[in-house]
């Protein structure tokens, strides 16, 4: 082609006919050919300016309007003239020539002809007025999508079992097409996360916009998803290629739920129209991907969706909890600065032996918890990594709804704080100086009768009903907090964290020791008939709960070293009550371990400072390390907190961990039993001992507490002789014991209680030099005594046989040696206290 026939096409065909010949003819030289092969692309959005291309012949289409080019079409005239970037993607639909001008020859005429803007005036107009029709365009559809957006999927899908092998393919085959999605599935499986995935792996739509709404929240009418006829659009149009996920699909309008259906089966939906508007408004059709998440099926929408993906619950997925573990103790030491800790094997097969009902929520709410209490450990042991137990709720009512009342006096600051420091405190060093100050008589100071002849038989009773209540209201503690907070008030520090690992180890052999030793200088020195001796073992303790105050946080005493909290933890287990929480709610709703740390006032929840035992409502398996004090009851702001009425003893035979010196705890108590009636044993047996020679009742008081538990060791050496499959430990099975136990330490005190407590009014006033004349006195008759004694032994006997079937599990004929060694240790206890 001729220069001068080039400059006619030019100014016949193309947009360049608005510039003069002498222009034409300028740009003419200039002009180089070009070819394009079909489905090609020509320039790219954003893209700098090449130049400007003129098609001679063949097609283009615009790829964002899909609109065609026909030949005489000049590509990034605008863009060239407004000194921008490539405004839009072009491709070739067929085989195309073109004649180019590079951009710098076409800045240069623009330069020295300032009427080449001047021609394109009409042009630059147009183009500026689309340029802000697409940008107010933009800004609505950015406005509309923003509160929805998903910027990314959290993480891929985790574990190596073959559900976890079916997932990953069942997302691979969804994300290759655009084949409208269901994924169902428990609550708690991150479904929302999984439909992500099937957005963001698909390499051709990734960059186009995700957005989840949820189906709770859409308006019946649809007006928010489709947009109003001549009016806003809809969250369907602005999405434009992009994908929607509709949460909880089963929470869908029931009006909207034809829309829904019409839009999944057949990809068009119609905008709203206004009120009083008589015409619907056209069809629209969607270019969006529809993604649907739910928990519950609805027949008539989830018929709809050619592709289902049922995500596995957990508990079928026990192999890769150690995977999701390890991930999740990650995220939670990135977001603590600290280094990642291991999971100890026991503590991973517990959690692979609970079935999670809220799945993966629960076990990452369960790990974020653990790694708060890790208390500078450096592993997550079973003891602070802990699963739900169904065997928890077993046969339980929760008193705390039965009774609002109770709830309410639980909740109130007179449990314990008023009682604790508006009286306890107080009457307790009255006591004391009495005991110095006083007679030294049982039969003379009521303070000493109120020891021995109330405290006793009230709080051994009281075992069966309430636990370890009586710690909440202990004098010991009491002034081991008051200790605590002068000192701080003194001297600002920081106490010491526990030092849990050496003190679950010693701790309970520290407070066995400490108890034999009580137990041998109150037998040798006679300290329930000597008030000033009775005074310094109630002072010692106290010294040792106020020491470890001024060192440790919160009550390190009371959880691991207090002889006396010792014994009542592990009596508390045969309670008929016990504080436990809502497991599914504590794992899954609880981001405060408020009940745990302390910390401000949240919602129903009061300002407290934790657990004073640093023990978490979830956690307890037993009554062993909960004091009742309702801390974490106040400081609850879900109402997780439960307090149960239950069968007595349930945890023994269901979630109780056996320990070495609770068993030997355990024993010595029984031992104690006839070290505390040496006088009778001496007297039924024919022995005349004379105890006023101190070596030789020091003697008999040593054999006295290391001679009775030689029947249950015998006991179970015949079991395991006869026994031939798996046999239960001597640790397991010495809890059937407990009952008995217990009871023979209160047949001893019935007599004091029956007895001598009933003369505390006329003692306190002899104690005081007053006269007693005249003053009521009740007493029982020892028939009486001796009946309910007798009664107590032949429970506690029938107890521990039950309850020893219920540990082992076993054959009635197999356990016959313990059922023996029960009934000999009732009958020896019989001898030496009943009629007494």
């Amino acid at each position: 082609m001729s220069l001068t026939d080039l400059t006619n096409w030019l100014k016949e065909r193309t947009e360049l006919s608005l510039l003069d010949e002498e222009i034409l003819n300028q740009i003419v030289p200039h002009l180089q050919p070009f070819s394009l092969p079909t489905n090609e692309t020509l320039v790219t959005e954003k893209e700098s300016v090449k130049g400007l291309y003129i098609l001679r012949s063949g097609h283009l289409e615009r790829l964002s309007q899909k609109v065609g080019l026909l030949p005489g079409a000049a590509i990034n005239l605008g863009a060239l003239i407004l000194e921008q970037a490539v405004r839009e993607t072009v491709v070739s639909s067929s085989d195309c020539e073109f004649w180019f001008l590079e951009a710098s020859i076409f800045q240069g005429l623009v330069k020295q002809y300032p009427q080449i803007i001047q021609a394109f005036s009409q042009y630059l107009a147009s183009e500026v007025q689309v340029l802000s029709s697409q940008l107010m365009f933009e800004q609505e559809r950015q406005t509309i999508l923003r509160p929805y957006i998903v910027p990314k999927a959290r993480r891929a899908i985790m574990g190596s079992s073959r559900y976890a092998e079916k997932l990953r393919s069942q997302i691979q085959e969804a994300f290759d097409s655009r084949e409208a999605v269901l994924i169902f599935g428990e609550p708690g499986l991150e479904k929302d996360n999984t439909a992500a995935l099937i957005h963001f792996l698909s390499d051709e739509y990734r960059k186009q916009p995700l957005v989840i709404i949820s189906c709770a929240t859409l308006q019946s009418n649809g007006a928010d998803l489709f947009g109003r006829k001549g009016g806003r659009m809809g969250l369907i149009a602005a999405l434009g290629k992009g994908t929607i996920i509709f949460n909880n699909i089963q929470e869908l309008p029931t009006a909207l739920r034809p829309a829904i259906a019409e839009l999944i089966e057949k990809g068009t939906y119609r905008p709203v129209r206004r009120q009083g508007d008589p015409d619907e408004a056209e069809v629209q059709e969607s270019q969006a991907r529809i993604i649907a998440i739910g928990e519950t099926t609805i027949p008539e929408i989830d018929n709809l969706f050619p592709k289902k993906i049922k995500v596995p619950p957990l508990r079928v997925r026990k192999m890769d909890i150690e995977e999701y573990v390890g991930y999740y103790i990650t995220l939670a030491s990135r977001k603590k600065g600290s280094t990642p800790v291991p999971v100890t094997p026991e503590a991973l097969r517990k959690l692979q032996a609970y079935d999670f009902p809220n799945n993966l929520r629960e076990l990452s709410n369960l790990v974020d918890r653990a790694m708060t209490q890790l208390q500078g450990s450096r592993e997550i042991t079973e003891d602070i990594l802990w699963p739900s137990q169904s065997k928890k709720k077993q046969l339980r009512l929760n008193l705390l709804n039965a009774y609002s009342i109770l709830r309410k006096f639980l909740r109130s600051d007179w449990w314990p704080d008023k009682i604790n420091y508006g009286f306890t405190a107080i009457v307790y060093p009255i006591i004391i100086a009495i005991l110095f100050l006083g007679p030294q008589t049982r039969s003379e100071n009521f303070a000493l009768n109120l020891f021995w002849a109330w405290w006793w038989p009230l709080v051994l009773i009281s075992f069966l009903f309430v636990g370890r209540l009586w710690c909440a209201v202990c004098p010991f503690m009491i002034y081991g907090e008051i200790t605590q907070k002068l000192s701080l008030w003194l001297f600002p520090r920081q106490l010491k964290k526990w030092p849990r690992q050496t003190a679950e180890k010693w701790g309970g052999w520290f407070l066995f020791s400490l108890f034999a030793l009580i137990l041998l200088w109150e037998e040798l020195w006679d300290l329930p008939n000597t008030a000033y001796l009775s005074a310094w073992l109630l002072l010692i303790i106290t010294a040792g709960a106020m020491i470890c105050s001024a060192i440790f946080e919160r009550r390190f005493w009371c959880r691991y070293l207090c002889p006396i909290g010792g014994m009542n933890g592990m009596f508390a287990k045969l309670s008929m009550t016990e504080l436990r929480s809502q497991q599914g709610t504590c794992s899954a709703e609880c981001t405060t371990y408020q009940c745990y740390k302390g910390g401000p006032q949240k919602g129903e929840g009061l300002e407290t400072n934790g657990c004073p035992l640093y023990s978490h409502p979830a956690q307890l398996e037993d009554n062993r390390d909960c004091v009742l004090c309702m801390t974490c009851l106040k400081a609850c702001p879900h109402r997780s907190v439960e307090v149960n009425l239950r069968p007595p003893g349930i945890e023994l035979w269901t979630t109780n961990i056996p320990r070495s010196y609770e068993v030997a705890l355990l024993f010595l108590l029984l031992n104690n039993i006839f070290l505390r009636r040496l006088p009778e044993i001496n007297f039924e047996w024919g022995l005349h001992l004379n105890f006023d020679q101190f070596g030789l009742h020091s003697l008999v008081a040593i054999l006295a507490l290391s001679v009775p538990v030689l029947i249950p060791l015998l006991a179970q050496q015949i079991i395991k002789l006869f026994s031939t499959g798996k046999w239960t430990t001597f640790i397991e099975l010495a809890y059937g014991y407990l009952p008995l136990v217990l009871a023979g330490n209160l047949a001893h005190y019935l007599r004091l209680g029956l007895g001598e407590a009933g003369t505390i009014i006329p003692l306190t006033f002899a104690t005081f030099g007053l006269s007693a004349q005249n003053l009521p006195v009740l007493i029982a008759h020892p028939a009486v005594v001796a009946f309910l004694q007798g009664s107590v032994l032949i429970l506690g006997v029938v107890c521990s046989i039950i309850l020893t079937q219920k540990i082992a599990r076993q054959p009635f004929k197999l356990l016959i040696p313990q059922h023996l060694a029960n009934i000999i240790l009732a009958s020896l206890m019989w001898i030496v206290i009943v009629g007494y």
